[in-house]
């Protein structure tokens, strides 16, 4: 009996745990694999045009900036307090319902943003001039990331 009170108890804690564990790992996949795409794209631009690595590192670093969201994410619910003995079934529910949708909005956002990117670099390897025009367009895919961070952040902060 005591057995099961404990593993009861425990229920919340852990689904809070997975919560941010979801929070961190698909923020993470998804940047690594955006960036990776830019990074790819680079490469082969700089065969035809290595004059503006500048341009392709900088367009190959955004999709990195959602791994950096679930980090926040992470830290927020973390250092919020809420984690502990005492916590709840609805609290934990929350931070597991957080989790995984910035995991999953970040990871998205991120491989999206690297296919934007990735064209763009290749479109600028070839000599068009669409920089400004690219990190534009690269802004509306990170939009959703930054939405699912603000909206972890009043999760948190209504718990």
């Amino acid at each position: 009996m005591e057995t099961a009170n404990v593993l009861t108890n425990s229920v919340p804690l852990i689904l809070a745990y997975v919560g941010l564990a979801l929070m961190i790992l698909l923020s993470g996949i998804g940047s690594a694999i955006g960036v990776s795409m830019g990074g790819n794209a680079t490469l082969g631009a700089m065969k035809k045009n290595p004059d503006i690595f500048g341009n392709y590192m900088l367009l190959s670093a955004l999709p990195g900036t959602q791994g950096l969201y679930g980090f926040a994410g992470f830290f927020v619910v973390n250092s919020s307090g809420v984690i502990s003995d005492q916590i709840t079934m609805l609290q934990g529910a929350a931070i597991f319902a957080a989790g995984l949708a910035l995991g999953l909005v970040s990871l998205i956002s991120a491989s999206q943003q690297g296919r934007v990117c990735a064209s763009g670099i290749a479109s600028m390897g070839q000599g068009n001039n669409v920089f400004a025009n690219t990190m534009i367009l690269a802004v509306f895919p990170e939009l959703y990331a930054i939405i699912a961070f603000a909206a972890t952040f009043l999760i948190n902060s209504s718990i």
